[in-house]
């Protein structure tokens, strides 16, 4: 299974860049208006650019590098003009990908032809550029595009990455599985384990996560909460016990906001299965998170925790994110109403026939009533000559042979 990541222009101009699974349907949902946030008012939308990568993660994190990127080298790259990329990656400080040599242009089959590169070689070579700075998730505030600081918060030119989600102590791999489950459903993949119970890996956390292997593969184990969190900025604490600690209390929602706010990575922890975090597991975090639940059965499990967690946070970066959603069929507008008097009409000449209207003196009342009901549904013209063959089958006339 391929990802994608990919950029598009907008009307007006200004670029909206977005990683998905399926790059075609993706696309017509943009250009179809399916799709809320930022591409939804400024469409036709045209696709410049695309590449694909063979996890998840890595189009994750192509998406996250190219937000970084100045309209000025977003554009280049749309043009394939990969001397301008070369000299504004030695001028500015935005947000480095390797980037595979150019071809010719006799290679690329001419100078409009856009040219793909690899967003994730690990290791350079002759040829491969890269910007200079090489600064992680860098930004230029004066330069970039008006998309990358409406749809993703933006704090002295860093991009605020996604949550490490942090199990200590879990007990069973199939709920460290199905927590891997829930957080890939809603865009996490940074998972760290603090001495699981069974070791890692464990054989029965593939089967229960249903698919998320990216998120079990690249899962980092550690011997405390302290080093797992070494590297975060926030922390926080899911729990509905009071631990004797004073700390700060939010909703998975309230939470979700400051974690987009912040500056820095953060980190989210959750306990063992059976009892939960400890109180020196919960000392660690600066903030704690409790969902309100139902005071007569507070019971969730682990995987329910997670995903109470993810889905808040995703619902910030929905349209960035490119989170799927179900398919939306197009309403289709209402019939002249020429057509519907047709459809009335044909109803009204069956029933007269059939002897409906009675007594005579309510004729006009009744005929009031079913125009009114008919007239409630906003019928189509698709379905008001679906509902006229009904009435003409119902009259007798003879079957198509």
């Amino acid at each position: 299974m391929s990802f994608y990541a990919y950029m598009l222009r907008c009307s007006d101009g200004s670029y909206y860049i977005g990683h998905t699974d399926a790059l075609e349907p993706r696309i017509a949902q943009h250009q179809c208006g399916e799709l809320p946030g930022y591409t939804h008012n400024r469409r036709p939308v045209t696709l410049m650019w695309s590449q694909d990568f063979p996890s998840r993660s890595e189009a994750l994190e192509a998406e996250r590098q190219l937000k970084g990127w100045t309209r000025a080298k977003k554009e280049a790259l749309a043009a394939g003009d990969w001397d301008a990329v070369r000299l504004l990656a030695r001028k500015s400080f935005d947000t480095g990908l390797r980037l595979r040599s150019a071809p010719t242009q006799d290679e690329r089959g001419g100078a409009g032809e856009r040219t793909e590169f690899q967003g994730q070689d690990k290791t350079g070579g002759l040829g491969d550029v890269t910007d200079d700075s090489m600064i992680d998730a860098g930004i230029d505030p004066g330069r970039a595009d008006p998309e990358d600081r409406a749809d993703r918060p933006v704090e002295h030119g860093v991009i605020t990455p996604p949550p490490v989600i942090i199990l200590v102590r879990p007990q069973l791999g199939e709920n460290i599985g199905k927590a891997a489950r829930a957080m890939l459903n809603f865009g996490l993949v940074e998972m760290r384990l603090v001495s699981p119970r069974d070791g890692w890996p464990n054989p029965s956390a593939g089967p229960a996560a249903s698919g998320a292997d990216i998120v079990l593969q690249n899962a980092k184990v550690y011997d405390s909460v302290a080093a797992a969190t070494a590297d975060c900025a926030q922390v926080f604490a899911t729990t509905v016990r009071k631990r004797g600690v004073t700390k700060p209390v939010m909703t998975p929602e309230q939470a979700a906001t400051e974690i987009h706010a912040a500056p820095g990575r953060s980190a989210i922890l959750f306990g063992p299965e059976r009892s939960g975090l400890e109180t020196d597991d919960v000392a660690v975090a600066r903030t704690i998170i409790t969902v309100p639940i139902n005071p007569e059965f507070g019971s969730l499990n682990l995987a329910q925790a997670v995903i109470l967690v993810a889905y808040e946070w995703s619902k910030g970066l929905t349209a960035e994110r490119e989170l799927s959603q179900p398919s939306i069929n197009p309403i289709m507008p209402p019939a002249p109403q020429e057509e519907l008097d047709g459809m009335i009409g044909q109803l009204d000449t069956m029933l007269m026939g059939a002897g409906f209207f009675y007594p005579p003196d309510k004729i006009q009342t009744t005929r009031r009533t079913l125009r009114t009901l008919l007239t409630k549904p906003g019928w189509s013209s698709q379905e008001i000559r679906t509902m006229r063959g009904v009435l003409s089958s119902l009259a007798g006339k003879k079957p198509r042979v």
